[in-house]
C-alpha cells in the first residue's frame, strides 16, 4: 500500500538516503555530484512550495518528490516537480503514482500547468513515464546535460497542462 503524504521534519535522514545516491551518480539531476547535504536539503525541502514523501504500510519512506514554482511573477502558475523512488523501491509503479500526486497538488495550489525543465533524455524510463501521465516533450535541448558517464546529452522539457 502507498501513502503519499507531507514532508516531516524526521523524515529527512530517509529522504537524504534515497536522493544522495542519485545527486552522487549525476546521471539524471543537475546537482552537484559533491553536494553536501544542507545544500540539498535547501534544494529538495527549504527552496520548494512543498515537498512529500511516499510511504508503505511500516511508514518507511521510498520515494519523495518536491513541487515548485518554475518562474517568479508572470510565469508562476506553472509548476515544476522532482521525483526520485528509492533503488528498492524501482518498478512498482510508484514515480507514476507521485507524477498524478503532484498534479492534484498543483491544481491545489492554484498552478495550470506542470513543466519538468531537464529530463535527461538517456533517462528513458523517466521519460516514458512522464509521457504515459500525459508530458509531451515540447522542447529538446542539445547536449544540454553533461551525464558523468556518457558525456554531454540532450535533454528533454516536457510538459503538461493541468485540468483545473
Amino acid at each position: 500500500m502507498i501513502k503519499i503524504r507531507s514532508f516531516e521534519e524526521k523524515d529527512w535522514p530517509a529522504i537524504w538516503r534515497i536522493i544522495e545516491p542519485i545527486f552522487r551518480a549525476g546521471e539524471t539531476y543537475p546537482f552537484s555530484p559533491d553536494i553536501t547535504e544542507d545544500e540539498a536539503r535547501r534544494v529538495w525541502i527549504e527552496l520548494p512550495s512543498a515537498t512529500f514523501v511516499a510511504v508503505d504500510e511500516n511508514f518507511e519512506v521510498f520515494g519523495t518528490y518536491y513541487i515548485k514554482r518554475n518562474q517568479p511573477a508572470l510565469g508562476a502558475h506553472v509548476c515544476n516537480c522532482g521525483y526520485i523512488v528509492a533503488e528498492n523501491a524501482r518498478g512498482r509503479g510508484l514515480a507514476s503514482e507521485m507524477c498524478k500526486h503532484s498534479q492534484r497538488e498543483a491544481i491545489s495550489l492554484g498552478f495550470r500547468s506542470m513543466q519538468y525543465n531537464l529530463v535527461v533524455s538517456t533517462n528513458e524510463g523517466a521519460v516514458r513515464i512522464w509521457k504515459r501521465n500525459g508530458f509531451e516533450i515540447v522542447g529538446t535541448l542539445p547536449k544540454a546535460f553533461r551525464h558523468m558517464r556518457l558525456g554531454f546529452v540532450d535533454a528533454f522539457v516536457m510538459y503538461k497542462q493541468l485540468e483545473t
